[in-house]
């Protein structure tokens, strides 16, 4: 599913509450104080909530996509966690590096892609919808993520087992960087490198999002390709991951849930494989199933138009998908009967991330920018917190002027430009650096001379 960037009122998955503050930092986080400050207020609950997020949602049925519209939503209505933080596709680090780049079989690297692709959220289905804050131009975020090379072999041949696991237990570290490099339309850009693995992933998270009147549909945005992985060790063999649609439901209900109905591709034109993926929101008497089947097949990148599963070829028919994206994934081989587990998301959790140190962190750095905000949540002081958030909003709309008046066009510090048309935003030399200092464990960053917020 595509993420969001700024200036939504998107509601996002929150981890469970026993992973919460553990998915965000190794570093000491905030915590909700025992005792209630001064100034403390009642905390509403989540139906408290959400009647309050419907009453606002209900000013924009019909508009074609409130994901681009400007209005700001109360603090007590908002998850303390920068939205640039929150959203990325790492949840399960291990499975980005783990047998992408390593087999020599082209059907085992698509396997391992699609692998980390049912990993990526693990948001939607170990938590409960929640808000972060809007991201302010300009605002970046950054971190490592250590990690064990443990995840299981695939085996793409059905006359024996999988051979066995020779991963090492010497933690690969994995980087990741994001900027929000346009306010209207709301984009981030974002980069994932793991040089020892020599893979990396990149793109533009944007979304698009309609209220029906009963349920929110969310689409990538026009600039969202996808996600892009490049295999630097197989001669830059690159897979494109597409998103689909999601819904986020129960509003009337008090009780939201994501649900997702929609198709969506894998493709590496180099080993011209492809991969149809198709999402099964509802079954008999409308129970929710979040069922997943789909096809790995050799396809022609010059000619492929295939849309559907049911319109490959036989013939053309390397691997079939079927399982449920909450819970297990199963791969079948073409000439065998007997499916293999391609993961099994039942056990598994957002993983720890390792974040600079507050020193170390710039002003228009998310932890730092939201700090004070976050403060006040956590205290519940959330007439405060709505305060300081529209004085950083405000001061975001004032740069904007400042910038029109003056001619002046922005440009993003760790990315070549806002958006490109192909959806693979690039670094720039300043950009390098910041992934590099965060391959060597070195945090320092000279402060941005300019800020949009």
């Amino acid at each position: 599913m595509a993420s969001s960037s700024a200036g939504s009122s998107i509601y996002r998955q929150s981890p469970t509450p026993s992973i919460a503050h553990s998915t965000m930092s190794t570093e000491p986080t905030l915590s909700t104080p025992p005792i209630a400050p001064v100034g403390a207020e009642k905390t509403p609950d989540d139906q408290s909530k959400l009647r309050t997020f419907l009453s606002i949602l209900r000013k924009f049925i019909g508009v074609t996509d409130i994901a681009s519209v400007r209005f700001s939503l109360p603090a007590q209505l908002l998850e303390p966690t920068p939205n640039l933080e929150y959203w990325n596709y790492l949840d399960r680090p291990e499975t980005f590096i783990r047998f992408i780049g390593d087999p020599e079989d082209e059907v085992a690297r698509m396997l391992a892609v699609l692998r980390f692709w049912f990993t990526k959220d693990l948001k939607y289905v170990k938590g409960k919808p929640c808000k972060p804050y809007n991201s302010a131009l300009g605002e970046f975020f950054r971190c490592n993520w250590e990690v064990v090379d443990d995840a299981p072999p695939i085996s793409t041949r059905t006359d024996r087992p999988p051979s066995s696991n020779n991963a090492t237990s010497k933690p690969v570290r994995v980087s990741y960087l994001t900027e929000q490099t346009s306010h209207h339309p709301p984009v981030s850009a974002f980069w994932v490198d793991c040089p020892e693995k020599g893979i990396s992933a990149r793109g533009f998270d944007q979304l698009s999002a309609k209220f029906t009147g009963t349920s929110i549909r969310v689409t990538p945005g026009a600039h969202n390709l996808g996600i892009f992985i490049n295999i630097q060790r197989r001669n830059n063999e690159e897979y494109q991951l597409t998103h689909p649609a999601a819904h986020l439901g129960g509003l009337h209900r008090g009780s939201l849930s994501v649900t997702v109905s929609d198709i969506c591709f894998v493709t590496c034109p180099k080993t011209k494989l492809k991969v149809i993926l198709h999402y099964i929101e509802e079954g008999w008497l409308g129970k929710v199933q979040n069922k997943v089947v789909g096809v790995m097949y050799r396809y022609d990148p010059e000619t492929d138009k295939i849309m559907k599963i049911k319109d490959v070829p036989e013939k053309d028919v390397l691997v079939r998908i079927e399982g449920c994206w909450h819970d297990q994934v199963l791969y079948t081989l073409t000439g065998s009967k007997d499916p293999v587990i391609l993961v099994d998301l039942k056990p598994l959790f957002p993983v720890p991330k390792i974040i600079p140190p507050e020193v170390d962190q710039l002003p228009n750095e998310s932890r730092r920018f939201w700090r004070d905000v976050t403060v006040a949540i956590l205290n519940r002081q959330f007439g405060l917190a709505t305060n300081l958030k529209t004085e950083l909003e405000e001061r975001q709309r004032e740069k904007v002027v400042a910038r029109k008046d003056q001619n002046e066009e922005w440009k993003p510090r760790f990315f070549t430009g806002s958006v490109t048309p192909v959806g693979k935003p690039e670094l720039t030399d300043e950009g390098k650096l910041a992934l590099k200092g965060l391959h060597e464990g070195n945090y320092h960053l000279e402060e941005s001379l300019v800020t949009g917020a």
